[in-house]
């Protein structure tokens, strides 16, 4: 996400095109020409955040206002998943206002939202999206967010570690769980030993942020961590520690 300045540009009409046809290709009756003209209207003067919400709002205006047939009809235009662990901000960079209009509009269809950013999560990232979901259905979405950890899919088990994180960046902070982490700890629990790299950096780093939010209780977990041999939760600590003196 560093490099947003750079992506910026393929956040236009470019992209409006882009969207419109995959949509019409399972929503006929999808207004492509008065998509890609709101978009035009506004997006010279937006910067790269702004764009993906501007899309997203658009969506919304022009998608049918049954939220059920909707997420439904961008779920089913997302194609192949990812199979590596790289390319979610460029192959699938064009994921990103789906994931804002679920994170928009959805958030009063929990079930549904979530089988949505469970699908653009293998493309892209629902780590932004599933905040607000995480603020107004903690219960509800730890218990998620413990099922994807254990699953055999990668992408969904980054996002249990990355979701959850106090101090993601570029998104707001999560302080649900500031002063009481375990419930937090009980998924990074899950993940210790996990052998992807694409999961091992998120629970490291979200080790991180929570020496920096709640140093305490973290550092009690870490030296428990450190009695492990298992090579894994070994390189998660040296990463999460690395600048950090515990």
């Amino acid at each position: 996400m560093a490099n947003n300045k750079g992506i910026t540009q393929h956040f236009g009409v470019n992209l409006a095109e882009l969207l419109a046809d995959k949509i019409l290709n399972v929503y006929k009756d999808f207004p492509k020409t008065d998509y890609v003209n709101t978009i035009k209207k506004s997006v010279d003067n937006s910067g790269y955040t702004q764009r993906i919400e501007l899309h997203a709002d658009a969506l919304y205006k022009y998608l049918p206002k049954d939220y059920k047939k909707s997420s439904a009809i961008l779920v089913s235009i997302l194609g192949e998943e990812n199979q590596n662990e790289t390319g979610m901000f460029t192959e699938y960079y064009w994921v990103m206002p789906i994931g804002k209009y679920v994170e928009k509009y959805g958030i009063e269809h929990f079930d549904l939202s979530m089988h949505a950013i469970s699908e653009i999560t293998k493309r892209n990232t629902g780590e932004y999206a599933i905040r607000p979901f995480i603020r107004l259905y903690p219960k509800e979405s730890l218990k998620q967010l413990t099922d994807w950890a254990r699953s055999s899919n990668f992408h969904l088990r980054r996002l249990a570690s990355e979701g959850l994180r106090p101090k993601l960046p570029w998104s707001t902070k999560l302080d649900t769980f500031n002063d009481n982490p375990k419930p937090v700890f009980k998924i990074l629990e899950i993940l210790k030993e996990d052998e992807v790299m694409f999961v091992k950096k998120s629970v490291a780093n979200h080790l991180t942020d929570w020496l920096k939010v709640n140093k305490a209780p973290t550092v009690e977990l870490i030296k428990k961590w450190q009695k492990s041999a298992n090579k894994n939760t070994q390189w998660i600590i040296k990463r999460a520690t690395r600048k950090i003196d515990i």
